[in-house]
């Protein structure tokens, strides 16, 4: 198995809803670093798992979507807890769709959020 991984960074704002959260029920900002990894069994015919210029350039422009935003106020998270494992899934789901990963041949991508160096969550998808 073959990998490339890029990475960026997000700043949001959000609340949760549930005693579970604690004080994170309040509205609080997060900072993460976003880490993209896809994968493929085998190199392509340029010998490259995906155009690591592409996958970065696309990353951050999934990424801009959402940098600086109140996700609470963003009608895509309408009463949604956008917890470190949701963003990740809705990020990578986003990535597939602009690197249109499965013509690309890409067998999977993993979208890491860290919040911290002992805190991070991911979410792995296969294609």
């Amino acid at each position: 198995m073959f990998t490339v991984t890029v990475r960026d960074h997000l700043m949001v704002a959000h609340s949760f809803r549930g005693d579970v959260f604690g004080p994170a029920q309040r509205l609080h900002g997060a900072t993460f670093v976003v880490d993209a990894t896809f994968r493929r069994p085998e190199l392509d015919q340029d010998n490259i798992v995906i155009d690591i210029g592409l996958a970065t350039r696309e990353l951050g422009a999934v990424v801009a979507e959402l940098n600086y935003r109140n996700l609470d106020e963003e009608p895509a998270f309408a009463g949604v807890n956008t917890s470190t494992e949701y963003l990740a899934q809705v990020i990578g789901d986003r990535l597939v769709e602009r690197v249109d990963a499965r013509a690309r041949g890409l067998s999977g991508l993993t979208v890491t959020l860290s919040e911290s160096h002992v805190a991070w969550a991911s979410h792995d998808r296969e294609l």
